[in-house]
């Protein structure tokens, strides 16, 4: 898939304000950290075109930012970080949920999970929340480069049988430092767009 244009279009809180041209979308989600800017980043080919912030929390909004004038990539904020007011994190929740459930565009979903450390409850809870309405899921564990070779195979069976993940689902080692991953991830997004194997 060759990337020629991205732009970030929308920056929205609720449905009203969601693109309106029907095109497809991937859901990216994941705890505040994961490396969800460095993601996006490697798949549109752009160094900083997603703001990496060192400060977990960043992302307040949905953003939609469209690829080839073709798909949509739409970055929600990071849940599970303690510094975001319970409240604010409730509205974060129901945001992401409207979202979720009200949007036929969107087409797949890709769930971040930091690959050093075993899932949290709240990436459980997520994980759950996604399987609940069906959706299709591709379990993108990140920073992979940071975990030495010879115990990855140990992390990949901790992570999987956290979250109940069966062999048969979509789970990709990624690194946006390597590009570990990156193939796998414009495929699905190449077959879903443009019918491409």
């Amino acid at each position: 898939m060759k990337i020629n244009t991205v732009d970030l279009t929308i920056s929205a809180v609720r449905q009203s304000q969601y693109p309106t041209d029907n095109k497809p979308e991937f859901l990216l989600v994941g705890r505040s950290n994961v490396g969800k800017s460095s993601f996006i980043n490697s798949i549109i080919e752009r160094r900083n075109y997603a703001r990496v912030s060192g400060k977990p929390g960043k992302t307040q909004t949905l953003n939609f930012y469209i690829v080839n004038d073709d798909f949509y990539l739409v970055d929600v904020p990071g849940y599970g970080f303690a510094s975001v007011s319970k409240e604010r994190q409730q509205k974060f929740g129901m945001m992401i949920e409207e979202y979720i459930t009200n949007r036929n565009n969107l087409k797949h979903v890709f769930m971040l999970i930091d690959f050093r450390h075993k899932p949290t409850n709240d990436d459980l809870l997520m994980y759950n929340f996604l399987k609940y309405y069906n959706l299709d899921i591709t379990v993108v564990a990140t920073k992979v480069d940071k975990i030495g070779k010879s115990i990855r195979e140990k992390q990949v069976k901790l992570i999987k049988e956290t979250l109940s993940i069966k062999d048969d689902d979509n789970f990709i080692l990624f690194s946006s430092s390597t590009k570990l991953g990156k193939n796998n991830i414009s495929s699905i997004i190449s077959k879903i767009v443009y019918n491409e194997e």
